[in-house]
């Protein structure tokens, strides 16, 4: 396997599946992350592919306890005040490699396995989900404890997932991920992976961006179903994250979304949450990065 793999996706659906076949994984809000532990050290990826080891450093040092030619997937979280803190995860996966070590001693970060990808005998992504669960389980029992890297909650009780879905809402748990069983790990979006959201919003690539690349009014976004349009204008807050990823993408041309709205194209590796309901209009109104 090599350096970047393409990670699995979830369906967004509106209510859990129920079935002897599935089960129920606790969504955290954080950054997913691929930990891949290589001879003589450790490299994190981001969802895009991007290498983002320099940010989640503290996470890197703990997978060092892993056996040589582990792949994981899971999501970095960081916890504040009892409550895990997407803007926290957010400021780490922004920061500069100077930065970074300074956040990490005010906040530590934790990484919430779900998935194994490959184990030291090879590649383990044809499995059913039930094996990898299991395999996963064993090689995270040989961490020394306490670790900052865990597995997830799982179960394949649907009350129980329900329960997790109704009551942990406000603590960062950003939903429920139900699972076949009997699924393979599949690269890109699938059916037999289904998550559902407390808030009803979809995930969208940015292709393009309006305004000046340091201080962007609007994005272009590619959303699930292939369609592009332009953003909402946005806050002052997400114009700056958006400008330090364009600042690393320059403009690649002029491009048009589907209803001939003009803007510069880019590709900066970035997807972001949009209202689900604005999406069946024109323009979109952008919540935050992911």
């Amino acid at each position: 396997m090599k350096f970047p793999v393409q990670v699995a996706l979830a369906e967004l659906v509106p209510r859990l599946p129920v079935g002897p076949n599935w089960w129920y994984e606790v969504k955290l809000d954080g950054h997913r992350t691929v930990l891949w532990r290589e001879t003589g050290t450790v490299r994190l990826q981001a969802r895009s592919g991007r290498d983002v080891t320099a940010s989640w450093m503290d996470i890197a040092v703990a997978g060092m306890e892993l056996p040589p030619g582990v792949i994981l997937d899971g999501e970095a979280i960081i916890v504040v005040d009892g409550r895990i803190s997407f803007e926290a995860a957010q400021s780490r996966a922004l920061s500069s490699p100077s930065r970074a070590p300074r956040l990490s001693e005010d906040h530590p970060a934790l990484y919430i396995v779900w998935d194994v990808l490959a184990l030291p005998t090879g590649d383990v992504r044809s499995r059913p989900y039930e094996y990898r669960r299991g395999a996963m389980l064993d090689v995270l029992a040989g961490l020394p404890s306490p670790s900052r890297i865990q597995a997830v909650s799982a179960t394949d009780d649907a009350e129980v997932a329900e329960v997790w879905s109704d009551s942990l809402q406000g603590t960062g748990v950003e939903g429920v991920v139900a699972k076949l069983s009997t699924s393979p790990y599949r690269p890109g979006r699938s059916s037999s992976w289904k998550k559902v959201r407390h808030s009803e919003t979809v995930d969208a690539e940015v292709i393009g961006y309006t305004g000046p690349a340091a201080r962007p009014r609007t994005v272009a976004v590619r959303l699930p179903d292939g369609r592009t349009a332009l953003s909402q204008a946005l806050g002052a807050p997400l114009a700056a994250q958006i400008a330090g990823h364009l600042a690393i993408s320059p403009a690649s041309g002029r491009g048009r979304t589907d209803t001939g709205e003009a803007y510069m194209a880019a590709s900066p590796d970035l997807v972001v949450e949009v209202l689900a309901g604005t999406s069946r209009h024109a323009v979109v109104t952008v919540t935050r990065l992911r």
